[in-house]
């Protein structure tokens, strides 16, 4: 029992309680002294948070468990386990959100004439929630695992991992219930106020650390193709959030602050980040799940190994100069959005190649479409991939852009790519991490996936399409001129006229949220522990890799 004692009094263990304690001093510093009663709260969890966590490691280090983190696998999966149900939880909470602020959007007195639950407060809520707080989940919870799977070699640390997922959800916390304070920078996919910038900047480096760390370690030779999109995605979103989030405050004490850039400036710095946001964070990171997940389940390789270095490079390259395309008919000089149409306009080529990448990686398996529903999960997720890398850059032309900029066909083309494409691959990913994770010979219910998969494809359709007719229904009503110049239409009379098409848009987001219901129970159930009701059903690939190794002796 010594002996386990000296092993776990390591110098990391004792500097993570250290740290911890720091934090939880100036977490309970800002809650006792800032004036601002939403700072005062965040500094109320932060310190909560890492006073939690003091206590959780100092418990660890004087206990007589010899346990360092390492599961049976033999890899550190504890903090995958955590992010996979926290990206559970975030995505049903920022679906349900998002479709109560469609019901606004379609009944305004839903709205309930308060401040905390106003369109303007709940709109940037579902943003962060479903792409931050969800998308952000799953992409560290699949990144920490195929980087040690695909490296052979575990996470570096034993709590660098952990405080890389419980920092990224503080940070996710203090953000969300920022926005109901009314606490924003007022930046598109970028509104957290500085502090929660600066936290998260500390977060992510020690999550670029934890990756080139195990990376650094592999005992395979070669850099699978997934963890160049993962690498990508950690170093680029990086170096956009840094940037595009220079910010003077206030003071110390309060959250407001204001951004070193300005005018046309700052314009063009925001839509730097905001596309490349997509760019790298939507799609970049959600490949990389692609690349591992799709070969792993339909148990066949890459399609084509040489396509997806292609893949890689070109994306990588053309997308970080796309973002001017946000600005058609600004005051940005005219040569640089010409330079963001041209780009985007070629990024067509390297987005169908990886598409055509991941779907020809069926390539003699097509009968698991019929048969394996989370397979159907994943390639229609790429399905939509193509459709939505399809759409953006033509709606990135010039004359096209005319018609749709503002209008809701914006909005249709987000959520084909958000909800079709991130969301499924998503989806998709907890399918199958879930049983591995948690050593069982399969998910609770396939059809419970069946279900999940048709509830869900529905409430996109219906979205989109409400969406695309509403939106090229605005545009054509607002360029409407009668014969005396004067406009044909008045605000009122669009709004009218696209009331109908918000309703469908609602329910569509109804049913997702219904689809995305059915998959917490079945994860539920299947974390813990229950009998499969269907194990005969699901491929031998469903089951955790130990069982399935038993299952072929």
């Amino acid at each position: 029992m010594a002996t386990a004692r000296v092993e776990q009094r390591s110098p990391s263990d004792v500097l993570a309680i250290l740290v911890a304690a720091c934090l939880t001093a100036l977490g309970l510093t800002i809650w006792a002294i800032s004036p601002d009663a939403g700072m005062s709260f965040h500094g109320l969890v932060f310190g909560a948070a890492a006073g939690a966590s003091a206590l959780y490691v100092a418990g660890q280090l004087y206990s007589g468990s010899p346990d360092r983190g390492i599961d049976a696998s033999g890899y550190i999966d504890g903090p995958i386990r955590f992010a996979t149900l926290a990206a559970v939880f975030w995505g049903i909470a920022g679906f349900l959100v998002g479709d109560i602020i469609a019901w606004q959007l379609a009944f305004p007195a839903l709205n309930f004439d308060l401040p905390w639950t106003s369109f303007g407060r709940l709109r940037p809520l579902h943003t962060s929630a479903v792409i931050f707080a969800f998308g952000g989940n799953v992409l560290i919870a699949t990144s920490l695992y195929v980087v040690q799977r695909t490296s052979q070699a575990r996470l570096p640390g034993r709590w660098a991992p952990w405080f890389v997922v419980l920092g990224y959800n503080v940070f996710i916390v203090m953000a969300g219930t920022g926005y109901l304070f009314g606490i924003t920078g007022g930046k598109e996919y970028a509104e957290p106020e500085w502090y929660a910038d600066l936290w998260l900047a500390v977060v992510w480096v020690v999550y670029l650390l934890v990756f080139l760390g195990t990376l650094w370690k592999r005992k395979e030779p070669h850099i699978y193709v997934a963890n160049w999109f993962y690498l990508a995605f950690i170093v680029t979103v990086a170096m956009l959030h840094i940037v595009n989030n220079l910010a003077l405050p206030v003071s110390w004490l309060e959250p407001k602050s204001y951004t070193i850039y300005a005018g046309v400036q700052d314009a063009m710095t925001q839509w730097w980040y905001g596309h490349n946001a997509v760019g790298f964070f939507l799609t970049a990171g959600f490949l990389g799940i692609m690349y591992y997940f799709i070969p792993k389940r339909v148990e066949r390789p890459v399609y084509s190994y040489r396509l997806s270095i292609v893949h890689f490079w070109t994306l990588i390259f053309l997308y970080i100069w796309a973002g001017p395309h946000h600005l058609h008919y600004t005051a940005l000089p005219e040569w640089a959005q010409t330079l963001g149409m041209t780009f985007s306009i070629i990024l067509w080529m390297p987005s169908w190649g990886g598409m055509i990448n991941g779907l020809m990686t069926l390539s003699g398996a097509w009968d698991k479409l019929r048969t394996d529903p989370v397979v159907r999960l994943l390639v229609v997720s790429v399905a939509f991939y193509g459709m939505s890398t399809f759409e953006g850059p033509l709606m990135s032309i010039k004359s096209v852009n005319a018609l749709s900029h503002y209008t809701d066909w914006t909005i249709g083309h987000v959520h084909s790519g958000a909800l079709g494409w991130v969301a499924m691959v998503s989806f998709g990913a907890i399918y199958c991490l879930v049983p591995w994770l948690w050593n069982r010979k399969a998910l609770y219910s396939s059809k419970l996936v069946e279900w999940h998969f048709w509830i869900s494809t529905i409430g996109i359709l219906l979205y989109i399409t409400a969406m695309w007719v509403s939106g090229i229904m605005q545009g054509l009503m607002w360029r409407a001129y009668d014969k005396l110049g004067f406009l044909s239409y008045s605000f009122i009379e669009t709004s009218e006229a696209m009331h109908p098409y918000y309703v469908i848009r609602a329910v569509g987001g109804l049913l997702f949220v219904i689809g995305s219901l059915i998959m917490a129970y079945n994860i539920w159930r299947t974390v813990r522990g229950d009998e499969p009701l269907d194990a005969h059903d699901q491929p031998r690939v469903a089951a955790a890799p130990a069982l399935r190794l038993q299952a072929a002796e």
